[in-house]
Protein backbone atom coordinates (compact mmCIF):
# COMPACT_ATOMS: atom_id res chain seq x y z
CA UNK A 1 0.00 0.00 0.00
CA UNK A 2 2.87 2.32 0.45
CA UNK A 3 4.38 1.43 -2.75
CA UNK A 4 0.88 3.18 -4.57
CA UNK A 5 1.11 5.83 -1.86
CA UNK A 6 4.51 6.90 -3.06
CA UNK A 7 3.30 6.35 -6.88
CA UNK A 8 0.34 8.89 -6.23
CA UNK A 9 3.07 11.28 -4.27
CA UNK A 10 5.28 11.15 -6.73
CA UNK A 11 2.71 12.10 -9.59
CA UNK A 12 1.06 14.34 -8.00
CA UNK A 13 2.18 17.84 -8.40
CA UNK A 14 2.25 17.22 -12.17
CA UNK A 15 -1.68 17.57 -11.66
CA UNK A 16 -1.60 20.14 -9.13
CA UNK A 17 -2.10 24.05 -9.78
CA UNK A 18 0.52 25.04 -12.62
CA UNK A 19 1.28 21.66 -13.58
CA UNK A 20 1.48 20.07 -16.78
CA UNK A 21 -1.76 17.89 -16.38
CA UNK A 22 -3.39 20.27 -14.17
CA UNK A 23 -6.47 20.09 -16.98
CA UNK A 24 -6.55 16.71 -15.79
CA UNK A 25 -6.81 17.12 -12.28
CA UNK A 26 -10.17 15.25 -11.53
CA UNK A 27 -9.02 12.42 -13.19
CA UNK A 28 -6.02 11.81 -11.03
CA UNK A 29 -8.01 12.70 -7.70
CA UNK A 30 -10.82 9.78 -9.15
CA UNK A 31 -7.86 7.28 -9.44
CA UNK A 32 -6.49 8.08 -6.43
CA UNK A 33 -9.40 8.28 -3.98
CA UNK A 34 -10.45 5.45 -5.72
CA UNK A 35 -6.85 3.56 -4.56
CA UNK A 36 -6.57 5.03 -1.59
CA UNK A 37 -8.73 6.82 1.63
CA UNK A 38 -8.29 10.70 1.27
CA UNK A 39 -6.06 12.02 4.15
CA UNK A 40 -8.28 15.25 3.62
CA UNK A 41 -10.58 16.08 6.99
CA UNK A 42 -13.18 18.39 7.07
CA UNK A 43 -12.30 21.71 8.81
CA UNK A 44 -15.84 23.34 9.41
CA UNK A 45 -19.31 22.75 9.26
CA UNK A 46 -21.57 19.76 10.27
CA UNK A 47 -20.11 16.58 9.02
CA UNK A 48 -20.82 13.23 9.78
CA UNK A 49 -17.77 10.78 10.18
CA UNK A 50 -18.05 7.43 9.42
CA UNK A 51 -15.22 4.60 8.66
CA UNK A 52 -16.24 3.97 5.26
CA UNK A 53 -16.96 6.16 1.80
CA UNK A 54 -18.99 6.26 -1.31
CA UNK A 55 -16.52 4.41 -3.18
CA UNK A 56 -15.66 2.12 -0.60
CA UNK A 57 -19.75 1.29 -0.69
CA UNK A 58 -20.01 1.05 -4.28
CA UNK A 59 -17.00 -1.31 -4.47
CA UNK A 60 -19.06 -3.47 -2.12
CA UNK A 61 -21.99 -3.79 -4.26
CA UNK A 62 -19.59 -4.34 -7.03
CA UNK A 63 -18.69 -7.47 -5.09
CA UNK A 64 -21.97 -8.26 -4.24
CA UNK A 65 -22.95 -8.16 -7.59
CA UNK A 66 -20.08 -10.87 -8.74
CA UNK A 67 -21.83 -14.27 -8.11
CA UNK A 68 -24.59 -13.05 -10.49
CA UNK A 69 -22.25 -12.01 -13.26
CA UNK A 70 -19.92 -15.21 -13.06
CA UNK A 71 -23.11 -17.64 -13.04
CA UNK A 72 -24.61 -15.38 -15.68
CA UNK A 73 -21.58 -15.85 -17.65
CA UNK A 74 -21.68 -19.70 -17.59
CA UNK A 75 -25.35 -19.79 -18.33
CA UNK A 76 -24.84 -17.80 -21.39
CA UNK A 77 -22.28 -21.06 -22.13
CA UNK A 78 -24.82 -23.56 -21.23
CA UNK A 79 -28.13 -22.14 -23.11
CA UNK A 80 -25.96 -22.00 -25.91
CA UNK A 81 -24.11 -25.42 -26.19
CA UNK A 82 -27.74 -26.58 -24.86
CA UNK A 83 -29.39 -25.49 -28.18
CA UNK A 84 -27.17 -26.96 -30.04
CA UNK A 85 -27.42 -30.51 -28.52
CA UNK A 86 -23.99 -30.45 -27.39
CA UNK A 87 -23.51 -30.02 -23.93
CA UNK A 88 -23.20 -33.19 -23.05
CA UNK A 89 -19.72 -33.08 -24.93
CA UNK A 90 -18.49 -29.60 -23.25
CA UNK A 91 -16.17 -29.03 -20.55
CA UNK A 92 -16.65 -26.57 -18.03
CA UNK A 93 -13.70 -24.08 -18.77
CA UNK A 94 -15.18 -24.25 -22.25
CA UNK A 95 -18.87 -23.33 -21.23
CA UNK A 96 -17.58 -20.52 -18.94
CA UNK A 97 -14.83 -19.20 -21.82
CA UNK A 98 -17.31 -19.18 -24.26
CA UNK A 99 -20.23 -17.23 -21.66
CA UNK A 100 -17.14 -14.57 -20.42
CA UNK A 101 -15.89 -13.62 -23.97
CA UNK A 102 -19.65 -13.06 -25.03
CA UNK A 103 -20.64 -11.18 -21.57
CA UNK A 104 -17.00 -9.36 -21.83
CA UNK A 105 -17.57 -7.02 -24.46
CA UNK A 106 -20.71 -5.44 -23.06
CA UNK A 107 -18.94 -4.36 -19.52
CA UNK A 108 -16.18 -2.78 -21.44
CA UNK A 109 -18.78 -0.89 -23.19
CA UNK A 110 -20.88 0.23 -20.21
CA UNK A 111 -17.64 1.41 -18.57
CA UNK A 112 -15.86 2.79 -21.40
CA UNK A 113 -18.68 5.12 -22.51
CA UNK A 114 -20.31 5.60 -19.09
CA UNK A 115 -17.15 6.74 -17.29
CA UNK A 116 -15.98 8.17 -19.98
CA UNK A 117 -18.78 10.52 -20.01
CA UNK A 118 -18.31 10.91 -16.58
CA UNK A 119 -14.46 12.14 -16.86
CA UNK A 120 -15.31 14.23 -19.42
CA UNK A 121 -18.54 15.73 -17.45
CA UNK A 122 -16.17 16.20 -14.42
CA UNK A 123 -13.26 18.22 -17.07
CA UNK A 124 -15.77 20.26 -18.54
CA UNK A 125 -17.31 21.02 -14.96
CA UNK A 126 -14.08 21.48 -13.04
CA UNK A 127 -15.33 19.20 -10.62
CA UNK A 128 -13.87 16.02 -9.50
CA UNK A 129 -15.10 12.53 -10.39
CA UNK A 130 -17.95 11.12 -8.98
CA UNK A 131 -18.21 7.10 -8.28
CA UNK A 132 -22.31 6.54 -8.35
CA UNK A 133 -20.86 4.85 -12.37
CA UNK A 134 -19.22 2.28 -10.71
CA UNK A 135 -22.12 -0.09 -9.96
CA UNK A 136 -24.21 1.27 -12.55
CA UNK A 137 -21.77 0.16 -15.05
CA UNK A 138 -21.70 -2.67 -13.59
CA UNK A 139 -25.52 -3.67 -13.59
CA UNK A 140 -26.52 -2.26 -16.83
CA UNK A 141 -24.16 -5.65 -19.00
CA UNK A 142 -26.29 -8.07 -16.26
CA UNK A 143 -30.00 -6.48 -17.21
CA UNK A 144 -29.81 -6.73 -20.72
CA UNK A 145 -30.45 -10.10 -22.85
CA UNK A 146 -26.81 -11.53 -24.35
CA UNK A 147 -28.12 -10.65 -28.00
CA UNK A 148 -28.57 -6.91 -27.34
CA UNK A 149 -25.98 -5.25 -29.63
CA UNK A 150 -22.74 -3.18 -28.49
CA UNK A 151 -23.96 0.15 -30.17
CA UNK A 152 -27.43 -0.22 -28.32
CA UNK A 153 -25.80 -0.93 -25.12
CA UNK A 154 -23.13 2.22 -25.68
CA UNK A 155 -26.35 4.57 -26.18
CA UNK A 156 -28.22 3.43 -23.64
CA UNK A 157 -25.58 4.00 -20.93
CA UNK A 158 -24.85 7.46 -22.46
CA UNK A 159 -28.62 8.22 -22.35
CA UNK A 160 -28.91 6.93 -18.48
CA UNK A 161 -25.70 9.04 -17.76
CA UNK A 162 -26.21 11.93 -19.19
CA UNK A 163 -30.23 12.57 -19.01
CA UNK A 164 -30.61 10.74 -15.73
CA UNK A 165 -28.12 11.35 -13.80
CA UNK A 166 -25.67 14.10 -14.48
CA UNK A 167 -28.09 16.77 -15.63
CA UNK A 168 -30.16 15.96 -12.28
CA UNK A 169 -26.18 17.08 -10.59
CA UNK A 170 -24.66 13.66 -10.57
CA UNK A 171 -24.57 11.55 -8.20
CA UNK A 172 -26.64 11.60 -5.24
CA UNK A 173 -28.92 14.17 -7.36
CA UNK A 174 -30.60 11.53 -9.74
CA UNK A 175 -34.25 10.70 -9.25
CA UNK A 176 -33.93 7.88 -11.49
CA UNK A 177 -31.46 4.89 -10.70
CA UNK A 178 -29.38 4.72 -13.88
CA UNK A 179 -29.58 1.06 -14.57
CA UNK A 180 -33.35 1.10 -15.03
CA UNK A 181 -32.98 4.21 -17.23
CA UNK A 182 -30.74 2.40 -19.37
CA UNK A 183 -33.14 -0.55 -19.48
CA UNK A 184 -36.06 1.02 -20.28
CA UNK A 185 -34.41 3.19 -23.11
CA UNK A 186 -33.24 0.41 -24.76
CA UNK A 187 -36.95 -1.57 -23.96
CA UNK A 188 -39.13 1.15 -25.88
CA UNK A 189 -36.20 2.57 -28.20
CA UNK A 190 -35.37 -1.37 -29.78
CA UNK A 191 -37.99 -3.67 -28.33
CA UNK A 192 -37.41 -5.97 -30.75
CA UNK A 193 -34.05 -6.50 -29.22
CA UNK A 194 -35.34 -6.78 -26.20
CA UNK A 195 -37.99 -9.38 -26.38
CA UNK A 196 -38.92 -11.93 -28.38
CA UNK A 197 -37.39 -15.62 -28.31
CA UNK A 198 -34.14 -14.96 -29.98
CA UNK A 199 -32.65 -12.26 -28.12
CA UNK A 200 -31.75 -14.52 -24.92
CA UNK A 201 -29.49 -17.15 -25.90
CA UNK A 202 -25.88 -16.27 -27.31
CA UNK A 203 -26.30 -17.85 -31.46
CA UNK A 204 -22.55 -16.96 -32.76
CA UNK A 205 -19.24 -19.02 -32.35
CA UNK A 206 -16.88 -17.21 -30.74
CA UNK A 207 -12.79 -17.93 -30.98
CA UNK A 208 -14.15 -22.05 -31.52
CA UNK A 209 -15.62 -22.02 -28.82
CA UNK A 210 -19.92 -22.40 -28.83
CA UNK A 211 -22.03 -23.15 -32.23
CA UNK A 212 -23.11 -20.83 -34.69
CA UNK A 213 -27.12 -21.68 -33.83
CA UNK A 214 -29.38 -21.74 -37.40
CA UNK A 215 -31.12 -18.41 -37.60
CA UNK A 216 -34.60 -19.27 -36.94
CA UNK A 217 -33.78 -20.67 -33.36
CA UNK A 218 -36.12 -19.73 -30.70
CA UNK A 219 -35.77 -19.73 -26.83
CA UNK A 220 -38.46 -18.14 -24.89
CA UNK A 221 -38.19 -17.61 -21.05
CA UNK A 222 -40.22 -19.27 -18.43
CA UNK A 223 -41.83 -16.29 -17.56
CA UNK A 224 -42.81 -15.45 -21.12
CA UNK A 225 -44.31 -18.88 -21.59
CA UNK A 226 -46.45 -18.30 -18.19
CA UNK A 227 -47.66 -15.72 -19.42
CA UNK A 228 -48.81 -17.18 -22.61
CA UNK A 229 -50.42 -20.14 -20.53
CA UNK A 230 -47.69 -22.31 -21.47
CA UNK A 231 -46.54 -24.52 -18.93
CA UNK A 232 -42.23 -23.67 -18.90
CA UNK A 233 -39.93 -26.22 -20.38
CA UNK A 234 -37.71 -25.64 -17.03
CA UNK A 235 -37.68 -27.34 -13.87
CA UNK A 236 -38.22 -25.98 -11.04
CA UNK A 237 -34.91 -26.94 -9.81
CA UNK A 238 -33.57 -24.80 -13.03
CA UNK A 239 -35.68 -21.77 -12.77
CA UNK A 240 -33.71 -21.59 -8.53
CA UNK A 241 -30.33 -22.80 -10.05
CA UNK A 242 -30.38 -20.78 -12.93
CA UNK A 243 -29.78 -22.61 -15.91
CA UNK A 244 -32.95 -21.27 -17.97
CA UNK A 245 -32.86 -18.43 -20.73
CA UNK A 246 -33.29 -14.64 -19.41
CA UNK A 247 -30.95 -11.58 -18.82
CA UNK A 248 -27.50 -12.09 -18.20
CA UNK A 249 -27.43 -11.68 -14.49
CA UNK A 250 -31.32 -12.18 -13.07
CA UNK A 251 -31.32 -16.39 -13.79
CA UNK A 252 -30.02 -17.48 -10.53
CA UNK A 253 -31.82 -16.95 -7.67
CA UNK A 254 -28.92 -18.68 -5.94
CA UNK A 255 -26.31 -16.09 -6.99
CA UNK A 256 -28.42 -13.39 -6.27
CA UNK A 257 -28.75 -14.69 -2.49
CA UNK A 258 -25.40 -14.60 -2.52
CA UNK A 259 -25.32 -10.67 -3.40
CA UNK A 260 -28.43 -10.30 -0.57
CA UNK A 261 -26.63 -11.67 2.04
CA UNK A 262 -23.27 -9.62 1.69
CA UNK A 263 -25.04 -6.52 1.42
CA UNK A 264 -27.05 -6.78 4.41
CA UNK A 265 -23.98 -8.08 6.17
CA UNK A 266 -22.52 -5.14 5.34
CA UNK A 267 -25.43 -2.80 6.08
CA UNK A 268 -24.79 -1.16 2.94
CA UNK A 269 -28.71 -2.25 1.90
CA UNK A 270 -32.02 -1.64 3.82
CA UNK A 271 -33.03 -4.84 4.57
CA UNK A 272 -36.58 -2.87 5.41
CA UNK A 273 -37.13 -2.11 1.38
CA UNK A 274 -35.67 -5.74 0.90
CA UNK A 275 -38.11 -7.49 2.41
CA UNK A 276 -41.34 -5.58 1.59
CA UNK A 277 -40.88 -5.63 -2.02
CA UNK A 278 -41.14 -9.57 -2.07
CA UNK A 279 -43.52 -9.10 0.71
CA UNK A 280 -45.83 -6.71 -1.60
CA UNK A 281 -45.08 -8.80 -4.69
CA UNK A 282 -46.65 -11.88 -2.51
CA UNK A 283 -49.72 -10.27 -1.23
CA UNK A 284 -50.47 -8.98 -5.11
CA UNK A 285 -49.33 -12.79 -6.32
CA UNK A 286 -51.90 -14.59 -4.07
CA UNK A 287 -54.56 -12.40 -4.70
CA UNK A 288 -54.77 -12.88 -8.08
CA UNK A 289 -53.36 -16.58 -8.08
CA UNK A 290 -57.18 -16.94 -5.99
CA UNK A 291 -58.85 -15.20 -8.39
CA UNK A 292 -57.25 -17.44 -10.82
CA UNK A 293 -55.67 -15.00 -13.47
CA UNK A 294 -51.91 -15.28 -12.18
CA UNK A 295 -49.48 -18.21 -12.16
CA UNK A 296 -48.34 -19.60 -8.63
CA UNK A 297 -47.56 -16.95 -6.46
CA UNK A 298 -43.71 -17.76 -5.43
CA UNK A 299 -42.84 -18.48 -9.14
CA UNK A 300 -43.02 -14.41 -9.49
CA UNK A 301 -39.75 -14.78 -7.60
CA UNK A 302 -37.89 -17.27 -9.05
CA UNK A 303 -38.24 -15.90 -12.53
CA UNK A 304 -37.54 -12.76 -14.68
CA UNK A 305 -36.11 -9.39 -12.87
CA UNK A 306 -38.00 -9.73 -9.85
CA UNK A 307 -35.27 -10.98 -7.66
CA UNK A 308 -32.41 -9.09 -9.08
CA UNK A 309 -34.39 -5.68 -8.84
CA UNK A 310 -35.52 -6.42 -5.17
CA UNK A 311 -31.80 -6.97 -4.15
CA UNK A 312 -29.92 -4.76 -6.15
CA UNK A 313 -31.74 -2.21 -7.37
CA UNK A 314 -34.90 -1.34 -5.45
CA UNK A 315 -32.17 -0.61 -2.44
CA UNK A 316 -30.50 2.03 -4.17
CA UNK A 317 -29.82 4.61 -1.19
CA UNK A 318 -29.91 7.71 -3.75
CA UNK A 319 -33.42 6.75 -5.70
CA UNK A 320 -35.34 4.62 -2.92
CA UNK A 321 -37.05 5.61 0.39
CA UNK A 322 -35.07 7.41 3.37
CA UNK A 323 -37.03 7.36 5.67
CA UNK A 324 -37.62 4.52 8.04
CA UNK A 325 -41.57 3.92 7.11
CA UNK A 326 -41.53 4.98 4.20
CA UNK A 327 -38.78 2.08 3.16
CA UNK A 328 -41.84 -0.39 3.87
CA UNK A 329 -43.67 1.64 1.68
CA UNK A 330 -41.75 2.07 -1.22
CA UNK A 331 -40.41 -1.75 -1.28
CA UNK A 332 -44.18 -2.53 -0.94
CA UNK A 333 -45.22 -0.56 -3.80
CA UNK A 334 -42.87 -2.13 -6.16
CA UNK A 335 -43.50 -5.45 -5.18
CA UNK A 336 -47.37 -5.11 -5.70
CA UNK A 337 -46.35 -3.01 -9.18
CA UNK A 338 -44.34 -5.53 -10.58
CA UNK A 339 -46.94 -8.61 -10.23
CA UNK A 340 -49.92 -5.69 -11.18
CA UNK A 341 -48.00 -5.11 -14.54
CA UNK A 342 -47.06 -8.72 -15.21
CA UNK A 343 -50.81 -10.49 -14.60
CA UNK A 344 -52.53 -7.63 -16.40
CA UNK A 345 -49.90 -7.09 -19.20
CA UNK A 346 -49.81 -9.97 -21.22
CA UNK A 347 -47.74 -8.23 -23.79
CA UNK A 348 -45.38 -7.56 -21.28
CA UNK A 349 -44.59 -10.46 -18.88
CA UNK A 350 -41.92 -8.17 -16.81
CA UNK A 351 -42.91 -5.70 -15.13
CA UNK A 352 -40.21 -5.38 -12.15
CA UNK A 353 -38.39 -2.55 -14.59
CA UNK A 354 -41.25 -0.34 -14.71
CA UNK A 355 -42.58 -0.91 -11.25
CA UNK A 356 -39.18 0.25 -10.06
CA UNK A 357 -39.49 3.31 -11.71
CA UNK A 358 -42.80 3.94 -10.73
CA UNK A 359 -41.17 3.61 -6.87
CA UNK A 360 -38.14 5.69 -7.72
CA UNK A 361 -40.97 8.72 -8.89
CA UNK A 362 -43.22 7.77 -6.01
CA UNK A 363 -40.11 8.06 -3.32
CA UNK A 364 -39.88 11.76 -2.54
CA UNK A 365 -43.36 11.92 -2.14
CA UNK A 366 -43.51 8.87 0.57
CA UNK A 367 -40.47 10.88 2.56
CA UNK A 368 -41.97 14.21 2.30
CA UNK A 369 -45.37 12.41 4.07
CA UNK A 370 -43.94 10.54 6.39
CA UNK A 371 -41.49 13.61 7.41
CA UNK A 372 -45.06 15.69 7.71
CA UNK A 373 -46.30 13.46 10.02
CA UNK A 374 -43.58 13.29 12.40
CA UNK A 375 -43.29 16.61 12.56
CA UNK A 376 -47.06 17.17 12.89
CA UNK A 377 -46.92 14.27 15.65
CA UNK A 378 -44.06 16.17 17.94
CA UNK A 379 -45.93 19.59 17.56
CA UNK A 380 -48.90 17.82 19.10
CA UNK A 381 -47.02 15.91 21.73
CA UNK A 382 -45.04 19.60 22.62
CA UNK A 383 -49.05 20.95 22.66
CA UNK A 384 -47.83 23.36 19.82
CA UNK A 385 -50.58 24.07 17.45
Amino acid sequence: MSAIRNLFNKMRPSFEEGGKLHAFRSVFDGFETFALVPNDTSKTGVNIHDAIDSKRIMSIVVIALVPAMLFGMYNIGYQNYLAAGTLAGASFFEIFAYGFLAVLPKVLVSYIVGLGIEFAWAQWKGEEIQEGYLVSGFIIPLIVPIGCPLWMLALACAFSVIFCKEIFGGTGMNIFNPAIAARMFLFFAYPSKMTGDQVWVAQDSIFGLGNTLPDGFTAATPLGQMAQGINPDASICNMICGFIPGSIGETSLIAIAIGAVILLWTGIASWRTMLSVFVGGAVLACIFEQTGQSMVWWHHFILGGFAFGAVFMATDPVTSSRTTTGQYIYGFLIGAMAVIIRVMNAGYPEGMMLAIFFGNMCAPMIDHFIVERNISKRLKRGGIK
